[in-house]
């Protein structure tokens, strides 16, 4: 469905594409609260240890995306940023920003953690310094907007269609097919780090949840204990084997004996 807000009729000046200079003073806003860069590094962290990852994207937080319009620099520092694919830099350059075509595509998706106070995230402001929904969807056009509100909790997902974002509807699972990263998103409760409530998580087109770090690590320990309580089991099944060949062992013993006593060579019987 569309969202339900009429933007404003606005001419856009010229848009170019510019890498910033080095020293220009980028802005240093201080993150809204401690959860908005946990929920950023755990989608990261699954997709990294899948190996999705590669040296040709970009996918970052609180990190500046750039654009001029007009004779103004823009900067918008989205809480998640996914890039597929940017021009490598010289090496030792680290990469303060980002302008896309200038250095690389466009970005294909963006997200915003809402905190208990709304920001800008909505605004749909066209004037410097813009409002970000009206960035992303005017300006950089971006194919896919998520706004998440972890306490809500609220996940919303808008792709951009002819040139406006339209809201998307969750599957059977309360999920969002991401076609640039070919996985779905959705909604986990549970704990990570010091935080309990409801995260983003990555679920593959088969429906597998893509595994943090500790969650392999607690895979792996119950992979260990399975293994161990096998060797138990094969060791427990070996020694009934040995008491069982001891037991055989010590009966013909004593039927040899007992035929010994009778005047009966056991070998001879054999």
């Amino acid at each position: 469905m569309k969202l339900s807000q009429v933007q404003p009729r606005n001419t856009l000046p010229p848009i170019t594409w510019e890498r910033l200079p080095a020293d220009f003073p980028l802005p240093d806003e201080p993150v809204e609260s401690n959860l908005q860069p946990l929920l950023a590094a755990a989608l990261r962290e699954s997709l990294e240890l899948a190996g999705l990852i590669l040296e040709s994207m970009i996918i970052a937080t609180n990190f500046g995306i750039c654009a001029t319009v007009g004779d103004k620099t823009v900067v918008k520092a989205p809480d998640w940023v996914y890039v597929p694919a940017v021009k490598p830099l010289p090496p030792g350059e680290i990469r303060r920003s980002y302008t896309p075509h200038a250095e690389g595509e466009k970005p294909t998706i963006v997200m915003e953690f809402i905190s208990a106070t709304e920001g800008t995230e909505y605004s749909i402001n066209p004037h410097y310094p813009y409002g970000k929904w009206y960035f992303y969807e005017q300006i950089l056009q971006v194919p896919t907007y998520v706004i998440f509100h972890p306490q809500t909790p609220i996940l919303a997902v808008y792709n951009l269609v002819n040139g406006k974002y339209e809201q998307q509807l969750p599957d059977e699972n309360q999920r969002f097919w991401l076609e640039s990263l070919g996985l779905f998103l959705g909604m986990w409760m549970g704990k990570k780090a010091e935080f309990e409530g409801y995260w983003l998580r990555w679920w593959d087109k088969s429906g597998n949840l893509l595994p943090w770090g500790i969650e392999l690590v607690e895979q792996e320990r119950q992979r260990a204990e399975q293994e161990r309580q096998r060797a138990e089991q094969e060791r427990q099944r070996a020694e009934q084997e040995r008491q069982r060949a001891e037991q055989a062992e010590q009966k013909a013993v004593r039927l040899a004996e007992r035929l010994r006593a009778m005047d009966i060579d056991p070998e001879e019987l054999e």
